[in-house]
């Protein structure tokens, strides 16, 4: 009787213990959307005054956002400029009035109609960007030449780019969703391989996770993004290469083939089949079987100054779970 009872309260403080965390859980989703409401609404109304697509100017804060250190507090916009090029280099007080800003060659705006230029204020960044991208002009080229002239860089510019493609393409800000790359309906297994002795073209780290399936298993978009790269590649063989809108870029390789239509610009969601799993690579273009057939899945972050592979199994661990509960 005793353990009966005592198997019962322990239930019991189990759930009284779960309700706190599933509370919390509810709420940061509750907050989570309502920041990302506030975000679309300021930069519709920056569309609005400006004519500049709200697609453009939620790309750059996203990009913005994902250079920063993750444990820095979420802003409502993450977009920042240099002190010099939003007060002038001359302003050292820092002067907010648009007159004294424009008498130093500043380039910051009064966004909120409150007469300060302020680059604390959401709407008066969001402004100041907008023309600074109208300053080369309104079409899409212009604001790519503006975006370079600004970052000088040509990945981020890139970057910037492809996420807007994706926002303007869903009409939304908020795409939390995933997949894991192979159908998890077919036979596959991995392991945690990143990081391993690769010796085929001089000693190298592999930079990323082999999935090993049958021939001809389904691979598939774990993110949305952008098709950036497709072809023949030496060591990867017939590979992909999505970048997605967190600064990421996710190489696919060793692939039998393509799926039809594909193509180098086109926007991928989660789970939209890219092509099938082979042993390709290791030579000349066709090369194939000089490995069992998989897939190798590699992710690489770019901060804005360099780009670096990093390990993409708990990446996996965790698509693979969302995958299967759906």
């Amino acid at each position: 009787m005793i353990p009966k009872c005592i198997k019962v309260l322990s239930i019991l403080l189990l759930l009284i213990l779960s309700i706190p965390s599933l509370a919390t859980a509810e709420s940061d989703e509750e907050n989570a959307e309502e920041l990302h409401k506030r975000r679309m609404a300021l930069f519709k109304k920056t569309e609005t005054l400006t004519q500049i697509p709200w697609y453009y100017l939620a790309a750059i804060d996203n990009y913005e956002r994902n250079m920063q250190d993750s444990n820095e507090e979420e802003k409502i916009v993450s977009i920042s400029l240099k002190p010099e090029v939003w007060f002038g280099a001359g302003n050292i007080a820092s002067l907010q009035e648009e007159a004294f800003i424009n008498l130093f060659n500043g380039k910051g705006l009064d966004g909120n109609g409150d007469g300060k230029a302020n680059p604390q204020e959401p709407e008066d960044m969001l402004y100041t960007m907008a023309n600074i991208l109208l300053e080369e002009g309104p079409t899409r080229d212009d604001i790519k030449i503006a975006l370079w002239k600004h970052y000088k860089r040509d990945l981020t510019v890139q970057t910037i780019m492809n996420t807007a493609k994706v926002f303007k393409t869903f009409q939304k800000i908020r795409l939390t969703d995933r997949d894991f790359p192979v159908a998890t309906e077919y036979n596959y297994s991995y392991n945690n391989t990143w990081g391993d002795r690769r010796g085929f073209g001089g000693l190298r780290i592999h930079e990323g996770t082999d999935i090993f399936a049958d021939y001809g298993t389904p691979v598939k978009s774990t993110t949305y993004g952008v098709v950036e790269m497709m072809g023949w590649n030496l060591y990867g063989g017939w590979r992909i290469g999505i970048r997605d809108i967190y600064n990421i870029y996710h190489y696919y390789a060793h692939m039998s083939g393509y799926e039809e239509d594909l193509e180098v610009g086109q926007v991928v969601k989660p789970g939209d089949v890219l092509g099938s799993v082979g042993s390709t690579g290791y030579g000349p273009p066709g090369t194939s079987g000089k490995f069992p057939p998989h897939l190798h899945y590699g992710m690489y972050k770019d901060n804005g100054k360099k780009e670096w592979s990093f390990d993409p199994y708990p990446f996996l661990k965790k698509w693979e779970r969302m995958a299967k509960d759906k």
